[in-house]
Order: structure tokens, then sequence, then C-alpha cells
């Protein structure tokens, strides 16, 4: 019966080892994504000149938008 015990206690030691290298190499790749800057698309059709939510409405002949 002991040898069974141990058996047992080395199979579930050895997937806890499998899962933490798993978790280690997944760490690993979501470290080397943060490092790579990330590239955002130019918007088309956007607004021309200042952002009127940002300096005021004002700027664009006093018109408001609601979205």
């Amino acid at each position: 019966m002991p040898s069974s015990k141990m058996t047992k206690a080395k199979e579930i030691a050895a997937r806890i080892r499998a899962a933490g290298e798993r978790a280690a190499a997944e760490a690993e790749t979501r470290r080397k994504a943060e490092k790579e800057p990330k590239s955002h698309p130019a918007e088309l059709g956007g607004q021309k000149g200042p952002e009127p939510t940002r300096y005021g409405d004002w700027e664009k002949k006093g018109l408001i938008s609601d979205f």
C-alpha cells in the first residue's frame, strides 16, 4: 500500500510541475506582447482639426452634437 501512495504522490507532483511550466510559458508570452508597441490604425473620415469634445464645441461654429 505505501508504494501506491508514493506513485500517486509522484504523479500529482509531475502534474503540478507541468501546470507550472505551462503557466510560466503563458506569462512569458504575455510579457513579450506587452513590450511590443501597439499600433493603432489611422482614423478614416474623422474630425478635421482639434477634437471639439476636448477643446469646446465653440471651435466648430458653436455646433453641438449628441453622441
